[in-house]
């Protein structure tokens, strides 16, 4: 158990840290949109749900939310596939309702970030549409990558990169008069085509699409792919390492043991050099706005030397940890890249952030109980090989998360890991939409087990989803032991655990702390200082003394001894 918390331009918040820079200590709470609340009935969370459930997250304790896209899409890839940057997809409600969306939460003392897409574009974004029409060489074609084949006949793509969700990184385009064309890019879906960022076209499309964001208020980006915006010159072949994972990490996405080396060569399409000219534009371009805004990146590179260039002081303010999230459950592992993390983002000025879930990796509730290899990469399933303890990982996402939110710096956290949501592992064949799902023939099961709509109430059909009972992701019937009423009233949820953890590292100023690292314990056990707070974290199998002090918080029952997979913060 824990122990003892309409105006399109309405100003933002002045809270999240002291002296401004909000974003250096801020917890940042991720809506996935299509699956966090649904206000008209039709089965697929909205903005409207989002404003109506905006003092919950008040009330967790939150300094910001995050917004996965809203943008107009096809959806064929959850919003991710972008065909007009400056309008609101039908599908999510209007600008209006963004609008009311984003002055409700800046009046309740949260700030707003939105996801932007900038390495492709959807195929039925005009740009795109436009650039099919026209001739080869043109200069619409340049807007993308559009190159000849190999072979006799151009029927080879034009080099041998694979696509992150499966197969080839290239689709041959028909010509006018039915012959085959040149091929385009893609490193994710066919209908998910890059962006040629050598083209400064492209460059200033970004510029005018972050400005028509920002003269609405919102306070930074979240950038989708930001170590894959630019390609090596002359786009040469390249074989990914089989131990990366398929976005460029050093592992993959269930955190089991990752290989990280000093400095892993980058391949053609990940981490280059000319992706920091982009951030750097993009931060003078933020700078022209009063309140702080702040870019974060989506950048999976290895290790958290190479990761702290993108936050450099010219650059972007923040960017997702993922070595830290793809850590395993271990005392010695998480030490280190906890070290790491804070030598490499303190050397270059900026916070190090802290993160456990989103909407591409399996919950940590399931990822920490996981056992065993997962070759499927993204995702759960019944045909896997992986099994998992239930029981083991929520204890230990307890005691993960309990850790993660002393730590100094910006933490986020994702839709329903508050809730202690698990993976959503038996998803009929029949429900799934993620692309990965279907371009591996179902070798790959994909992101759809982490965003299944979260519940809000025990009672009814999607448990509080949506009033018409209509969920686009089938619910699992555990949600109803799990929903947020239930857990707001127990004071040993998950839910409570979380309220408590924000308030306490809100009051004693953690997020600006420092650490100082505690020896007196066991291989097994991660401790440090932070402040007047002691932290300890026990990853082994037996119990250990608790240190001396009040016990403010802990993720499990503590009785004189610490129980194994548990944390606690005590005051001394």
């Amino acid at each position: 158990m824990q122990s003892s918390s309409e105006s399109s331009t309405a100003a933002a918040p002045s809270h999240a840290g002291s002296g401004g820079e909000w974003w250096r200590t801020a917890v940042i709470y991720q809506v996935y949109p299509r699956s966090f609340a649904d206000s008209n009935g039709d089965g697929v969370g909205d903005l409207p749900g989002i404003t109506a459930h905006l003092p919950e997250l008040q009330d967790l304790g939150v300094d910001a939310i995050w917004l996965s896209p809203f943008m107009t899409s096809p959806q064929r890839d959850a919003g991710y596939d972008v065909a007009d940057y400056r309008d609101v997809d039908p599908l999510f409600g209007t600008l209006g309702d963004f609008d009311r969306m984003l002055a409700t939460a800046h009046s309740l003392g949260m700030r707003v970030i939105v996801d932007l897409v900038p390495n492709h574009t959807s195929s039925d974004h005009a740009w795109f549409t436009e650039a099919l029409a026209s001739a080869e060489g043109s200069e619409a074609r340049n807007h993308y990558w559009f190159r000849d084949g190999k072979g006799e006949n151009g029927e080879l793509p034009p080099n041998n990169w694979e696509s992150v969700f499966g197969g080839p990184a290239w689709t041959r385009t028909t010509n006018p008069d039915g012959t085959p064309g040149q091929w385009y890019l893609h490193l994710f879906d066919t209908s998910q085509p890059d962006l040629n960022w050598d083209n400064q076209w492209v460059w200033e499309q970004f510029r005018g699409i972050l400005r028509f964001w920002l003269d609405r208020g919102v306070d930074g980006f979240r950038i989708d792919v930001a170590h894959g915006m630019v390609k090596a010159a002359g786009l040469p072949d390249a074989t990914p390492d089989e131990a990366a994972g398929s976005m460029g990490g050093a592992g993959g996405s269930l955190a089991l043991e990752p290989e990280i080396s000093d400095e892993p060569p980058s391949l053609p399409y990940w981490a280059q050099e000319g992706g920091h000219d982009i951030f750097r534009d993009w931060h003078k371009v933020l700078a022209e706005y009063d309140g702080d805004r702040a870019l974060c990146g989506e950048a999976w590179v290895d290790p958290p030397s190479k990761l702290a260039r993108y936050v450099r002081p010219d650059e972007m303010q923040q960017t997702f940890n993922f070595s830290y999230l793809e850590t395993p459950w271990s005392a010695d592992a998480l030490r280190t890249v906890i070290t790491e993390s804070l030598a490499a983002f303190n050397g270059v000025g900026a916070p190090s952030t802290w993160v456990l879930s989103n909407h591409d990796v399996v919950r940590h509730a399931t990822r920490l109980g996981v056992s065993g290899d997962n070759p499927q990469g993204h995702g759960l399933g019944p045909k896997s090989p992986v099994s998992v303890d239930a029981a083991a990982g929520l204890r230990r996402a307890r005691a993960a998360t309990t850790l993660m939110l002393a730590l100094p710096g910006s933490a986020y956290l994702y839709q329903g890991e508050e809730l202690g949501l698990p993976e959503v592992v038996d998803l009929p064949d029949s429900a799934r939409q993620d692309p990965t799902w279907f371009r591996t023939n179902g070798e790959r099961y994909g992101r759809d087990g982490c965003r299944v709509p979260i519940p809000w109430t025990a009672a009814g059909a999607s448990h509080g989803f949506s009033d018409s009972g209509a969920s686009w992701l089938p619910q699992p019937s555990e949600w109803a032991t799990l929903a947020r009423d239930v857990e707001d009233a127990d004071p040993d949820s998950t839910l409570s655990l979380y309220k408590l953890l924000l308030a306490e590292r809100e009051g004693r100023g953690l997020g600006w702390g420092t650490l100082e690292w505690s020896k007196e314990y066991g291989a097994d056990v991660v401790a440090f200082r932070n402040g007047k707070v002691t932290v300890v974290a026990n990853l082994g199998r037996a119990s250990v003394p608790l240190p001396a002090g009040e016990v403010i918080v802990s993720s499990a029952p503590v009785d004189g001894l610490l129980p194994a997979d548990t944390a606690v913060w005590v005051l001394s």
